[in-house]
């Protein structure tokens, strides 16, 4: 069936390129140019991946080597982000209607969120060299994961919150018509988390192109796992002082993030404004060039005409897989029973994994217990001040952009260029330059977490502003409440959800940054200040497990503590007090 179909699409592309000059549909061409272009490079892809493994991988740093590298870079970022939005659709989900596993899994989400992503690599790595011991899938499987840790927790937590927070009105309706708890999640709860869900996909692929040197290039020990990508060729280019070379890559870089704004980001975005919940909410028509563009295209009509039709005409399913499919569209025993197993198993690793990192810790002495823990008191003035910073500017930006359409229009794609740009890879620059005018690294550190972590607030609040009924912005206009009024009774308190999960998820990329920011090489120089993230990367460094263990089990007891004590109460808050459905 496959290879018939294969010919039948082949058939009607042969037909595209023979027609005459006047009846081609060049809209056609550029598709099956695209769909050529996708398959060369998944090909090339492919070939790197199942190629021998190399003791030593040399980067190249001429301009023509970037496309290969910039390719091999996107499709890691692409992997990443599939694995991602499958781990956020199961366990988000699974957090937000189960009781007992949301007093396990949000913990979990927490701890894994605050862990420095360097500390995640080698286990990982491990894992993968031994199950991949003479190929480089092992190496590529580990940098997608890792990628992975920097993208999936706000999606999660974003997702989990729009569940939490799901309209009375949805709730009543699904009820109404009786729909199966995967019919209420296709059709109801999916399309309303789908607007955050966007936002914060925005950020997490942005957050994964901040990572990419440390994906790309890890070191551990005397060990170099260097993988061929944009991040490590940035990476060389720093080590050795190329500017040249730093210049081409934040221009390829650049290239990319436009390229995904005008590509990916502005059709999604546009297609996501119909799942606005309040139909009396002014925004834009769901609308984009490219979406226009692929409306004229018959190619597209055909195929999706071939699908429908196969649909229509589908054969009989055979006894045993209807009657699985039967038990999940209704709640029965099948569910609980995979969400116990799924729960064991996850405590089963939890447990293996928690003795090992015992046997770690017992290694570590008092005193570097001692120098850690002011270390991590550094590091947590830093992270709360850069997050008080980010808060202070992207409060006010992210509800004039989310509640003015005309405004949403002008600067979307400018949010979203800054938001994709990686800050890292102009690091080192800007903190040769704040140097050169007497800022120590103590203070410039926590200057460029802001850069990092502030995308998560303000595409948070842009999409609350976004979820503001349009009643209620009129009976404040009707009532002639003034701005401050208005923000303080209404704007502030309908965001507040959403600034929550804005905080939490900024904070966690904020820890998660000082690995980049409290120690940085530039030109033959390293640059440190005293703080947690600068411990975890010199323990990275030399290769010292249990100085490496005990960085990281601190910097996730710092988090998870503050969480308790501050985001929970918090997030409970938002949900009682301030959600709008209540």
């Amino acid at each position: 069936m496959i290879h018939r179909f294969l010919d039948t699409v082949w058939g009607q592309a042969m037909n595209l390129l023979t027609a005459p000059i006047r009846h081609r549909r060049w809209i056609d061409l550029l598709v099956l140019a695209a769909l050529a272009g996708t398959l060369a490079a998944l090909w090339l892809v492919g070939k790197e991946w199942t190629a021998v493994q190399r003791p030593t991988v040399e980067i190249a740093l001429g301009a023509w080597a970037l496309p290969k590298y910039l390719l091999l870079s996107l499709i890691r970022a692409i992997a990443a982000y599939a694995v991602s939005l499958a781990f956020t659709l199961v366990v988000a989900y699974w957090a937000a209607k189960d009781p007992v596993a949301e007093r396990i899994l949000v913990p979990i989400l927490d701890i894994l969120q605050s862990v420095p992503l360097l500390a995640f690599l080698p286990p990982v790595l491990l894992l993968m060299l031994t199950l991949f011991p003479h190929s480089n899938i092992g190496l590529e499987l580990s940098a997608v994961l890792l990628i992975v840790t920097c993208q999936a927790w706000n999606m999660a937590f974003s997702f989990y919150q729009s569940l939490k927070t799901l309209p009375k009105e949805l709730e009543e309706t699904s009820s109404l018509y009786g729909f199966t708890w995967l019919q209420k999640l296709r059709w109801v709860e999916v399309p309303f988390a789908t607007p955050g869900l966007v936002w914060n996909s925005m950020v997490s692929v942005a957050n994964s192109w901040f990572f990419l040197m440390s994906a790309e290039a890890f070191r551990a020990g005397n060990k170099n796992f260097q993988l061929p990508g944009l991040g490590s060729y940035m990476n060389t280019a720093v080590e050795q002082g190329n500017t040249r070379a730093q210049v081409y890559a934040i221009l390829t870089m650049l290239a990319l993030v436009i390229a995904l704004d005008q590509l990916v980001w502005r059709p999604v975005v546009a297609w996501s404004q119909r799942f606005q919940v309040d139909e009396g909410t002014e925004v834009e028509p769901a609308d984009n060039w490219l979406l226009r563009l692929f409306r004229r295209s018959r190619l597209l009509k055909w195929l999706e005409k071939r699908r429908n039709q196969r649909l229509h005409r589908r054969t009989p399913r055979p006894a045993l897989i209807r009657k699985a499919h039967e038990e999940i569209q209704r709640p029965g025993r099948l569910g609980p029973l995979l969400a116990t197993s799924a729960m064991v198993g996850v405590l089963v690793l939890l447990a293996v994994g928690g003795l090992s990192v015992v046997r770690l810790l017992a290694e570590v002495s008092g005193a570097k217990w001692l120098q850690l823990l002011k270390a991590g008191g550094a590091s947590l003035s830093r992270v709360l001040l850069s997050t008080f910073l980010a808060t202070l500017w992207t409060l006010p930006v992210g509800l004039w952009i989310g509640m003015s359409p005309k405004w949403s229009r002008r600067l979307q794609s400018i949010v979203q260029v800054a938001a994709s740009f990686p800050s890292s890879l102009i690091f080192a620059t800007l903190i040769l330059v704040f140097q050169s005018v007497g800022i120590g690294l103590g203070v410039s550190c926590v200057l460029l977490m802001v850069l990092s972590t502030q995308w998560y607030l303000l595409f948070n609040i842009i999409a609350g502003a976004q979820a503001i009924p349009s009643d209620l912005r009129e009976a404040a206009t009707a009532y002639r409440l003034s701005l401050w009024k208005r923000c303080w009774t209404l704007y502030f308190p309908a965001v507040f959800p959403f600034l929550v999960t804005g905080w939490v998820t900024a904070t966690g990329g904020a820890w998660n940054a000082s690995i980049v920011t409290e120690i940085v090489t530039a030109k033959q120089q390293t640059l440190r200040t005293f703080g947690l993230g600068a411990e975890v990367v010199l323990a990275t460094e030399q290769g010292s497990m249990p100085h490496l263990a005990a960085s990281a089990l601190l910097m996730a007891a710092l988090v998870v503590l503050f969480n308790r004590l501050v985001w929970v109460p918090l997030y409970r808050l938002a949900e009682t007090r301030y959600a709008l459905n209540r």
